[in-house]
């Protein structure tokens, strides 16, 4: 039986800056400590690890992310139709601090089913929350409708996604993993392109690290109109998603909303997931508090945002390793957090590829990087 897991302390111990102090603003997605080079993606922090599992002819799939060390979550949701497991679990109010994994799927409620895949692989390998003799993995997760997209959803008595959820554990690894079509991201959509998974990472002047995973199936538009334009440019480094930027001036017909499937969409057809993970020492109200922040990611990426159409979700999770001000570091973090998950929204769509199915939505670099 595993010892009992150590308690946060209630307060995160620091030095309050002065009235009027300001943060340095500089973030550094591809630096380096030491000889720890930044790839730019969730597994940028460490003890975090990143797998995917799909299916081509379902065209829907699962991505894993695991902890390798039980980690302080929460979650904020603000889309209108969600599909989560064990949120209840993550309230402040609630006993559990820690968990040992996240599943994020396609499928709608059928994919529920990958969190106890990865719970088995979680089990298979000793991991869980100690009750007695009992070791129980803990794994929240959320889902995403993708029900649509031309895949065959056929698939017999049971859907595939205990197994894929099972699969994506087994794959998951510390170092680089694919974006785009693939996971969690493989069937998604958004209202005029191609979406899918994305990730982005930096780190706050003070050298904690924040990193983001997004999988996008939104209602909306994540590009300014149906121009090359993403409305998460502003925060773009690097040429991450293209190097557009913004239109030189908006049209009208730029800011009128557009929305899948409109006007027949329906409140599950639509979700946009996203978990951020840093390696900073927060609480679990501290980690809701940062997964509130981070929603703002969502409203620069994602136009509209939020709707009823909506199954918007944010994981805030910390490993622990790195003391922050519980004011203004805290604030901080969730501001560097919101733009990290901004640019991994447009990372999901700018590196997905068009599903192999008649009247499928064209991918953002088939339509601008011929």
């Amino acid at each position: 039986m595993q010892a009992p897991r150590p308690t946060l302390p209630l307060v995160v111990m620091g030095m309050i800056p002065k009235s009027g102090h300001r943060f340095s603003d500089k973030i550094t997605p591809e630096s380096s400590i030491g000889d720890d080079p930044m790839k730019n993606l969730l597994t940028d922090v460490p003890g975090v690890r990143v797998g995917h599992a799909d299916d081509a002819t379902v065209a829907s799939g699962v991505t894993a992310i695991i902890f390798d060390q039980p980690a302080v979550a929460s979650i904020d949701v603000r889309g209108g139709g969600p599909g989560t497991r064990d949120g209840s679990l993550l309230d402040v109010a609630n006993t559990v601090e820690r968990i040992d994994a996240i599943a994020l799927s396609g499928g709608s409620a059928f994919g529920l089913e990958a969190g106890g895949g990865v719970q088995a692989w979680l089990a298979a390998h000793g991991r869980g929350f100690p009750v007695g003799d009992a070791l129980i993995p803990l794994v929240p997760g959320a889902v995403q409708f993708d029900m649509l997209n031309g895949g065959n959803k056929k698939w017999g008595r049971f859907p595939p996604y205990r197994d894929l959820g099972y699969a994506a554990a087994e794959a998951a690894t510390d170092g680089t993993f694919a974006l785009g079509s693939v996971g969690a991201g493989l069937g998604a959509t958004t209202a005029n392109f191609k979406g899918g998974l994305g990730s982005a990472s930096t780190m706050t002047a003070g050298g904690v690290r924040v990193a983001a995973v997004a999988s996008v199936n939104a209602v909306g538009s994540v590009n300014v109109g149906d121009g090359p334009w993403f409305w998460a440019a502003p925060f773009e480094i690097n040429n991450e998603f293209g190097g557009r930027r913004l239109p030189p001036v908006f049209t009208p017909d730029m800011l009128a909303m557009r929305l899948k499937g409109a006007p027949t969409a329906t409140a599950i057809e639509n979700t946009t997931l996203a978990v951020v993970v840093t390696d900073a020492i927060l609480t679990k109200a501290q980690a809701k508090r940062l997964a509130v922040i981070a929603q703002t990611g969502f409203a620069r990426a994602i136009y509209p945002v939020h709707a009823p159409l909506d199954g918007d979700a944010v994981f805030a999770v910390a490993t622990g390793e790195k003391p922050v001000d519980p004011l203004y570091g805290l604030t901080e973090l969730g501001a560097v957090a919101a733009n990290v998950v901004a640019r991994a929204i447009a990372r999901g769509v700018y590196e997905a590829k068009a599903l192999p199915f008649d009247g499928a939505l064209p991918s953002w670099k088939m339509r601008f990087e011929k």
